[in-house]
């Protein structure tokens, strides 16, 4: 099994800082790179991330640089946990400085916009093929404040090689933070994405004050639209009903952490998108995936009638109460059917 004592964490916004924090007082040796020099600044002089995880000592052993070479540099594998839009950016500039046996996870919950791909297919078009093989995804419900504060956590972390997901399991695994064990890339990838998409859409219910019950009803139909989005891309169905799928939908979906959550709050009660996003500083992920899981519906010929409503309240301009309508309007359908 391969000796993992070295990561390189790649990004560090709330979620990457988060996790480089767990991973060093575990006693791995960690560099986390930042693209802002203020950010990497914070953290080496006063050893907390000011912009992205305000009032959260990170550990003296925690060090951050601008330079790719030096966090990649004798690293036994890296977290990539950059946002989904600069993914691609940041990967071409990593791919000449990987060892072709370097493993990579990737902790990025978003889909890219332009192109629909899964954070691993951006990967396989960018980096050399020898690093396929290589590739994991890691994703669950997981608040960064909450494990950055030591709360109990649990994920998933999926890739093809079985000997090598085992060895980052056990570096990764401490008594706040369970890792289970998967194969299913696709599956946590879209279970990952897509939750931040229904995440907007539950805050739209809970913004306009329609109860309960209709959260619990958009969460249980928003889970039924990824279970078949995921079928029709080849993922297991089981993979939504686990901690990547059903626990981080539940958590992003009812948690007053959530950043996509509380733009669909926001929107329900009537304030503009372009003035949410406006005053925010970290990513609301779901914005741009709802595109992305629009296009991959059209292109997988799946009925998605959440993510088509939240579409046309983002980007078209129809009122958060007329899409309401018009998903409850629908013609009736069996509740195991294909819409």
């Amino acid at each position: 099994m391969q000796i993992v004592n070295r990561i390189g964490v790649i990004g560090a916004g709330a979620w990457g800082t988060a996790l480089a924090k767990h991973i060093a007082e575990k006693g791995l040796h960690v560099r986390l790179w930042a693209y802002e020099r203020d950010v990497v600044d914070s953290i080496n002089q006063t050893h907390e991330n000011r912009v992205f995880l305000p009032g959260v000592t990170l550990p003296l052993s925690l060090s951050a640089t601008n330079s790719l070479v030096e966090a990649v540099s004798d690293c036994d594998g890296l977290l990539f946990v950059v946002p989904s839009h600069v993914a691609r950016l940041v990967l071409q500039q990593l791919a000449p400085l990987l060892p072709s046996s370097m493993p990579l996870i990737s902790a990025t919950k978003g889909v890219e916009e332009e192109t629909f791909k899964l954070m691993t297919q951006v990967m396989e078009e960018v980096l050399p093929v020898p690093l396929h093989s290589r590739l994991m995804v890691l994703s669950g419900p997981s608040f960064a404040a909450e494990v950055s504060q030591g709360q109990p956590t649990a994920l998933c972390l999926a890739g093809r090689e079985a000997s090598l997901v085992s060895a980052f399991q056990t570096a990764l695994m401490t008594p706040a933070l369970r890792i289970y064990a998967d194969s299913d890339m696709t599956g946590v990838q879209l279970g990952g994405a897509l939750k931040n998409v229904m995440a907007l859409a539950a805050g739209v219910v809970d913004g306009l004050g329609l109860g309960h019950n209709a959260r619990a009803a958009l969460i249980t139909r928003g889970l039924a639209e990824m279970v078949r989005l995921g079928m029709a891309m080849g993922a297991d169905a089981r993979t939504f009903y686990g901690l990547s799928g059903m626990g981080d939908l539940v958590l992003t979906c009812t948690g007053s952490l959530s950043r996509n959550h509380t733009v669909g709050v926001r929107l329900g009660k009537g304030e503009k998108l372009e003035t949410i996003l406006g005053g925010m500083q970290a990513v609301a992920e779901g914005v741009r995936t709802a595109k992305a899981a629009s296009g991959l519906a059209h292109r997988h010929h799946v009925e998605m009638p959440i993510v088509r409503e939240i579409n046309a309240v983002l980007f078209e301009g129809k009122s958060c109460r007329k899409a309401v309508t018009d998903l409850m309007e629908r013609d009736a359908k069996p509740e195991k059917g294909n819409a």
